[in-house]
């Protein structure tokens, strides 16, 4: 009969560990819906060269391409440089980091910093790809603040060839929502994002609505043409690099307003 009991008693245990696995696996299909890794890990050391940008204070670095604004009040601080367009990638790049080190020059001083992309190095056809158009499709190169140069290399080199190598973006907090645009029109600046640090597609869904579709802009923007006044406001977000996908809900109540800068407890791994 004990013989008989624990029998029995062992073929429910496989019968529940084999349905728990199978659950298991199509909660993973359900939510994962990508064969990709969700959590974002360094590439591989590239070459590129490095310039910089401004003075020490790190006034020029203000506003960019990204439309981050202020970088001492959206947190990105100093520590920013300017992409050549090869890496730009028409502005799904901003926000990404990468550690930077001076090499092979007698300016390096063998450090390695981290630097977030909030801006765009223009080409300038003007001058030759190696002599002032560092810029020019396809090189590499980062323009950095002064102050992010000053800590792998002496300012006075002007350029110096570099290693770099995209890291997660280590961020406190979650990610925060800028609001523009009018009554018909949402356009909304997406900061302090963590993980691979881009964006590839966002819905906005109101309280009223379901999920709408925005556009891409331009940088780290994205648009609805959609009327959403009086509505809380909730959005959905995936991530370029790591196709993860996370839902902030009710990041904006009611009354919202254009200018208005709205923080949300999510954010990418």
């Amino acid at each position: 009969m004990a013989s008989f009991f624990h029998s029995w008693s062992f073929s429910l245990f496989l019968i529940v560990l084999t349905s728990a696995m199978f659950i298991g696996k199509s909660m993973a299909v359900v939510y994962g819906k990508a064969r990709v890794p969700t959590v974002f890990r360094p590439s591989q050391w590239s070459l590129a060269h490095a310039t910089f940008y401004g003075d020490e204070t790190a006034r020029e670095t203000m506003g960019g391409a990204c439309g981050y604004g202020n970088l001492f009040q959206t947190g990105y601080g100093t520590n920013t440089a300017a992409l050549s367009t090869t890496l730009f990638n028409n502005g799904y790049a901003c926000g990404t980091c990468y550690q930077i080190k001076c090499t092979k020059a007698p300016a390096c001083y063998g450090v390695i910093t981290t630097v977030t992309a909030t801006n765009i190095c223009p080409p300038n056809w003007s001058k030759d790809s190696n002599n002032g158009g560092w810029c020019n499709p396809p090189r590499v190169h980062f323009d950095m603040s002064k102050p992010a140069f000053m800590k792998i290399a002496q300012w006075k080199a002007g350029i110096v060839p570099v290693m770099y190598r995209r890291v997660p973006c280590a961020r406190t907090g979650g990610l925060r929502f800028k609001f523009q645009g009018n009554g018909y029109w949402l356009l909304v600046y997406v900061m302090n994002v963590g993980g691979g640090g881009d964006i590839a597609r966002m819905w906005v869904k109101g309280s009223k609505t379901g999920w709408i579709s925005m556009s891409h802009n331009w940088g780290a923007s994205y648009q609805a043409f959609a009327s959403l006044g009086g509505q809380a406001l909730s959005f959905k977000i995936t991530s370029y690099t790591t196709k993860q996908t996370v839902i902030a809900l009710n990041v904006a109540p009611p009354n919202w307003g254009v200018g208005m800068t709205y923080k949300s407890t999510v954010n990418f791994s």
